[in-house]
């Protein structure tokens, strides 16, 4: 399952699972080095009264996890009925330093005095596997400090009367056959051991005395810095003011960083504005300090994969700072445009994805495509961008901004744009597709180069660059001459595309394709492509959009991704069906996009999460949750919306 709640600062990101627990925790950078990255590295909690003891994952605990709508603050309930005891949390990453804060309400909801006992466990890999972490027990501050090399992660605790928490221990976590030193708190006593290293965890005791129905409020916090002198500052500032006027305080940011967008969320539908501001909260977790966007910080998909979403796609990130172009925001769009700068090659193409430090990622496009080097791109991620600075221009009238990224941007992408072309069509060369699986000439891809090219060369008149002007809009009105070739006559749809073989026929490839469609609708590039766009959504219509039990559209025919049994035409994404929300939207139908609105909300997590696709059989959520493009286009329709009157 994903992640409920995320929570972050732009340098500490931490992931809840579905029990509440920790299972993520990315410190520098926000989606890099995942310090719980194993497969099955949680943190945990457990809970021992009169002789028996529970930890709040093994079934027998009622838990429910929410999160703000004002703020990136947990709000987590966890019953079990047995124990009789009930823990609230509400978490979160503190605004102004790197600490994950935990304030914890514990009841006991006998009618009798008890002891209750609660057990905080902690297992970091800061290096790989954790083979050569080194945790232990500082007693003059009474804290725990995990470390290796730059990274030293603080752990303490103490009760509302100032109490730190009574009992610890520490020792090995996966290696040398031990399971974990959490196993040590299950007979309600730590052993007190004071320092390990390898693979290390450890856990903390908070010993409550409580009568019938009494509460108590537990601090718990960790600091991650990048040394133990560092994270000792931080942690004395907490202790000084306290953890409930940190989370005053940073429940304070969050609420001034909503209110940059509070004109055009004014107009937005009450019943949606929830839902909205939630979006723009997760979007804003998974964007680092240093202006990479992550696509998703949900390490759960490893598990069904070979690699993580925790990458910059130039893609996503255009995407997802559409939304806050819209509603007004400028620091994040600038510091993402300034990431996509120091990345585009000497050549003016960005590559398929990226670490947020900058450093190229992982990639499955190969450079021979049969006997023929290409380059392993998506062509549509450069054009994207730069169609993308022309919308932040329009909102933000930033002419100095925009000014500054002309010869170290748009001048050497919308060159590349124009000489990434094939002189028999006259149209944009092979890359991969938007979806990262084919190689040809996409209706999608040619569609938003095209229109970059005009945004380019509305930049260049601008700033007074009159030969720009003429090459780049030259080269677009030879992409919109040939663009009748993405219309399929027999079936009247916009096709996906099409591959140039070397002895220069066509390989025309038909697939019903959501992608087609909407890149026309957005970047269109033909005096026909209203009539284009009808056909094809009665086609899409006939064939895609609430085929299956769960309702949605997949992307396309026959999508394989993740595919379900039985594997319908594929798995509904978000993206796709608010895509079509859009369309119905533009084109006067816009109870039909409430619809598909609703069917959106009606499939997050009850946090409000939303993953990648579901399941068409239930609707369950499949692939990453939170997918941060599945929450921008949520933003984007529901904007959408507030302007049809």
């Amino acid at each position: 399952m994903g992640r409920p709640v995320m929570l972050g600062n732009g340098s500490l990101t931490v992931g809840l699972n579905e029990h509440g627990l920790v299972h993520d925790f990315y410190y520098p950078y926000v989606g890099l080095d995942n310090l719980t990255t194993a497969r099955s590295v949680h943190h945990k909690i457990g809970i021992w009264t009169e002789d028996t003891f529970s930890w709040v994952d093994d079934g027998s605990w009622d838990i429910s996890i929410n999160f703000d709508s004002d703020a990136l603050i947990s709000s987590i309930r966890m019953q079990n009925d047995e124990l009789q005891t009930e823990l609230l949390f509400s978490d979160f990453v503190d605004s102004d330093m790197n600490a994950f804060c935990r304030q914890i309400t514990l009841t006991n909801q006998a009618d009798k005095p008890r002891i209750i006992r609660l057990f905080m466990h902690q297992v970091f890999e800061i290096s790989r596997g954790g083979r050569a972490d080194t945790a232990l027990f500082v007693p003059d501050e009474s804290y725990i400090l995990d470390y290796k090399g730059r990274c030293s992660l603080l752990i303490y605790g103490q009760d509302d009367n100032g109490q730190v928490y009574d009992q610890f221990a520490i020792g090995n976590y996966g290696i040398e056959g031990k399971e974990g030193t959490f196993k040590d708190a299950e007979d309600g006593e730590l052993s007190g051991s004071a320092v390990e290293h390898g693979g290390v965890d450890s856990v903390i005791r908070f010993n409550s005395s409580l009568e019938a129905r009494q509460s108590t409020d537990i601090s718990y916090w960790i600091v991650a810095a990048d040394s133990q002198y560092s994270a000792e500052k931080l942690h004395d500032q907490i202790k000084k003011e306290g953890l409930k006027t940190r989370l005053e305080s940073t429940r304070n940011y969050w609420k001034h960083w909503l209110a940059t967008g509070a004109n055009a969320l004014h107009e937005v539908d009450k019943e949606y504005l929830e839902h909205t501001k939630k979006s723009l909260l997760v979007i804003k977790a998974h964007i680092d300090r240093r202006g990479g966007i992550i696509a998703s910080c949900d390490s759960s998909i490893y598990n069904y994969g070979r690699d993580y979403y925790s990458y910059v796609w130039p893609r996503d990130g255009a995407y997802a700072i559409w939304p806050l172009i819209r509603l007004g925001y400028t620091d994040e769009p600038k510091k993402f445009f300034e990431f996509c700068r120091d990345i585009l090659t000497p050549e003016g193409y960005l590559m398929h994805k990226y670490q947020p430090d900058r450093a190229i990622g992982s990639t499955w496009h190969p450079m021979l495509h049969g006997e023929r080097k290409e380059l392993a791109i998506q062509e549509d991620e450069t054009a994207v961008v730069l169609y993308m600075l022309g919308e932040f221009y329009e909102y933000a009238h930033d002419e100095d901004f925009v000014r500054s990224l002309y010869t170290t941007f748009i001048q050497p992408a919308a060159n590349f744009l124009c000489k990434f072309t094939d002189e028999t069509t006259n149209l944009p060369h092979a890359s991969y597709d938007l979806w990262e699986e084919k190689f040809l000439t996409s209706t999608y891809t040619s569609a938003v180069v095209y229109q970059a090219l005009l945004v380019a060369a509305e930049f260049a008149e601008k700033f007074e660059y009159p030969d720009d002007v003429v090459t780049w809009t030259a080269s677009a009105d030879k992409i919109l001459g040939g663009s009748d070739i993405f219309f399929e006559p027999e079936r009247k749809i916009l096709r996906k595309g099409f591959l140039l073989q070397p002895d220069s026929t066509l390989n025309f490839d038909n697939t019903l394709d959501i992608s087609s469609l909407y890149g026309v609708m957005i970047y269109g590039f033909h005096k026909d492509d209203t009539d284009y766009l009808q056909d094809s959504v009665v086609e899409v219509e006939r064939m895609m959009i609430d085929k299956t039990p769960a309702g949605g559209c997949p992307r396309y025919e026959n999508d394989n991704y993740f595919a379900s049994s039985p594997p319908f035409l594929g798995n509904p994404w978000f993206v796709t069906t608010l895509w079509l929300a859009q369309y119905y939207i533009r084109s006067g139908q816009a109870e039909k996009a409430r619809k598909y609105v609703d069917w959106t909300i009606g499939h997050a997590l009850p946090s409000g999460m939303l993953s990648e696709q579901v399941n068409p059989s239930n609707g369950d959520p499949v692939s990453v949750t939170p997918l941060v493009w599945s929450h921008a286009e949520l933003i984007n329709t529901v904007l959408d919306l507030s302007k049809v009157k």
